[in-house]
């Protein structure tokens, strides 16, 4: 069962697609299901239609193909009506192109990491130079205070 966003997004994907499934006088017929079948597996999305010869309507039709596939009836207007099911072989290469964009992604960028690496080094070198530099900052001040005590001793 489709949630009412997912029906909205599949929705939108069926206007660009052309009618490939057409159902004539013969009604719902097996020839029918099995081209519904064959297009569900290969396309997942399809949009049908009901002849002016045909006794049913796109809703009824629907319900029918629907009822025989397996798949779930995404929208019906005038004589036209999409179906939508989840393909198996399509699945399997979707997980399969997930897993190979998994794979490329843990791969580490050697240009991105040569520059963490500099990156990291510069900062090393500024932390060791700032440290330096406090520390060279405090011993001119104890020997700046020493002076200063000397002074006021004579």
């Amino acid at each position: 069962m489709l949630t009412s966003k997912e029906r909205a997004a599949l929705r939108a994907q069926a206007n660009g697609l052309d009618t490939t499934l057409m159902v004539g006088k013969g009604g719902v017929s097996d020839a029918v299901v099995e081209e519904a079948e064959k297009l569900l597996e290969a396309r997942e999305l399809v949009k049908g239609r009901v002849l002016e010869t045909a006794m049913l309507t796109a809703r009824e039709a629907s319900d029918a193909i629907c009822e025989a596939t397996g798949a779930d009836g995404v929208a019906t207007a005038g004589s036209t009506f999409v179906l939508w099911r989840r393909s198996k072989k399509l699945e399997a290469e979707r997980q399969k192109k997930a897993a190979a964009a998994k794979k490329l992604q843990k791969k580490e960028n050697p240009v991105r990491a040569g520059r963490q690496r500099r990156r990291a080094a510069a900062k090393a070198e500024r932390e060791k130079r700032d440290q330096y530099f406090r520390d060279e900052a405090v011993k001119a001040a104890i020997a700046r205070r020493r002076q200063l005590r000397g002074q006021d001793e004579q």
